[in-house]
């Protein structure tokens, strides 16, 4: 007998924890994106704000935003079509590839805001 019917494999992870891990990691990207959480740490406090930091940090933030965007289509897909949430393995790949794409969004921003560093 298989562990879970429809798996060739027959691994079946449930499909919540690969969702979960895309909107932790969207919610990462927003606060050091958008909430000013890698402005303050690449550019500094209110007190020691560099401006020339900001503005460089701000197309490190440009840059990761075609990645995030296509990461919560990809996300935001793989459940809306129901050709693809009725198939666990489409399902399964849509999900990791978002996942994959918010790792790099956040990766543009950590090196973005590396580079900006004074």
């Amino acid at each position: 007998m298989q562990a879970m019917p429809g798996r060739s494999n027959g691994w079946w992870i449930s499909p919540a924890i690969p969702t979960i891990a895309n909107a932790v990691l969207a919610a990462l990207w927003g606060f050091s994106a958008l909430g000013g959480w890698g402005d303050a740490a690449f550019c500094g406090d209110a007190n020691e704000y560099d401006a020339t930091c900001g503005a460089d940090f701000d197309v490190a933030v440009r840059l990761s935003a075609g990645p995030a965007g296509l990461a919560a289509v990809t996300a935001l897909t793989a459940w809306a079509l129901p050709s693809v949430r009725r198939d666990d393995d489409r399902l399964d790949t849509f999900l990791t590839v978002a996942a994959f794409l918010w790792v790099f969004a956040e990766g543009v921003l950590f090196i973005g805001g590396l580079v900006a560093k004074p």
